[in-house]
Parts: structure tokens; sequence; C-alpha cells
């Protein structure tokens, strides 16, 4: 179980705190992530749906949506419904606004709610999607327990995530990470302590190894993973 880094103090719960900072910074999320990381999240997300695809599913959840970019991903790229998931009302509704924009409404459908707690019946889901959002549950183990217990038998977990990057571009990304991200995260959002919690986050998050072995005993039977820009993320695949 990793070490527990809030987001603004060290006396709410982390799932409290995790909402109110996505409410803070929901207006200028999407623009930020594309700022701050040169575009690749753009990149990463479709190395992650490409995997999405080869399933060929009916039906997919997408965990921590946020403004559902990649639930958007997904109703484009399969033919399957999508449902996301996300403990912040105003990230799923500027999450809406895309939706509708796009013509969707049939397609996906956004959902507030808990993570750790699924409003969902076991075995539904062929696949479960979560991009750069475990890092920000409070109890992480019970997280993938969840994700699994709402996947069908053979069901896939699919998980995007910042990680450790390692070799000669590993002191440059950590210099940018830490010391120039949150400054501009900082000016740009309003929100003094939402982009110092991402690195700071980012330290305490099993990666690799470790995490591979928190997925293998949370309900899944294979999991494998693969790192990409050096480290900086890593995908994990899990099968129920």
């Amino acid at each position: 179980m990793p070490n527990i880094v809030r987001p603004y103090n060290e006396t709410e719960s982390k799932k409290k705190q995790v909402e109110q900072m996505f409410d803070n910074i929901s207006e200028n999320y999407d623009f930020l992530n594309r700022l701050l990381s040169f575009k690749i999240d753009i990149y990463w997300r479709n190395r992650l749906e490409k995997k999405v695809i080869s399933y060929n599913p009916e039906k997919i959840l997408d965990v921590a949506t946020g403004t559902a970019d990649l639930a958007i991903e997904h109703a484009k790229r399969t033919n399957a419904q999508v449902t996301g998931l996300d403990l912040s009302q105003k990230m799923l509704n500027y999450g809406q606004v895309k939706i509708n924009n796009k013509g969707l409404q049939q397609r996906i459908k956004l959902v507030k709610g808990d993570a750790e707690n699924l409003p969902f019946h076991d075995g539904v889901y062929d696949i479960v999607t979560v991009s750069f959002g475990v890092r920000n549950f409070e109890d992480l183990e019970k997280g993938v327990f969840e994700m699994g217990r709402v996947l069908k038998k053979g069901g896939k977990l699919l998980i995007l995530e910042f990680s450790k990057p390692s070799g000669l571009f590993a002191p440059i990304f950590m210099f940018y990470f830490k010391r120039i991200l949150p400054n501009i995260g900082k000016l740009i959002s309003g929100d003094s302590k939402a982009y110092t919690y991402l690195p700071n986050s980012v330290d305490v998050m099993p990666c690799g190894e470790d995490m591979k072995n928190l997925i293998l005993k949370n309900g899944f039977s294979e999991v494998r993973f693969k790192k990409y820009t050096s480290g900086v993320v890593t995908i994990y695949e899990g099968i129920k």
C-alpha cells in the first residue's frame, strides 16, 4: 500500500481533496494537459486506445474519466457503449459538453461516482480503462479490486499512469516535472497546490513490477506492462 499524498492538507480525506482539486482546475484542465505534456499525452492515450480496439469490446468503463477525452476516443474508435465515471462533477460537466458537441450522447454515459465503490453490478464490462487516475485513489488496492469486480471473466483492465523515468532523460524530466511544471500549472489554473500534488503523488505511486504485483494480488490472473517515453508513463494490462 503506497503512502498517501493529499493535495491540500493532512486532515481531510484524500478523496474529498481530490474532488475539490479537480473541481478547482476543471476550467483549464484540457489546455494544461496539452501544454504541460507538449501534447505527448495524446500519443500516450493513443497507445492505450490501440489495445482497446484490438479487443473489440461491447461495453467499456472509463474510470477517472475527467473531461471524457478517453471515453470519447473509445466511442469514436470502437462500437462499444461507454460509461465514464469521475468524482468531480465540474470535470464531468465539461466532458458532457464535448460529448454533446461530437453527437455522442447515445454512446457515452457519464456518472459521478467513486472508483473505490463503483456503482455497477459484478461482471458487466469487457474493458475497464483508467488514464492518469489511479494515483488519485485513496485506497489503490481497493480501487483495483473494484475495477476487477465489474469486469467480465476474461475482461481486460488497462491502466495508463505516470511512472519513474530512467536513463539520461530522467534528470531532465524530473527537473521539469518538479520545478517548472508546478509553477506553470499554478499560474494558469490559479490552484497553488494541484500541480505540486502531481509530482508528489507520482513519487509514492508503485510502478513497474510493484504495480504489476499489486494488480495480480487484487483479482487478476495475468498482468503485463510496457513503458513509454523513457519510462515517463507505463501502460499496465491485466486479465481477470
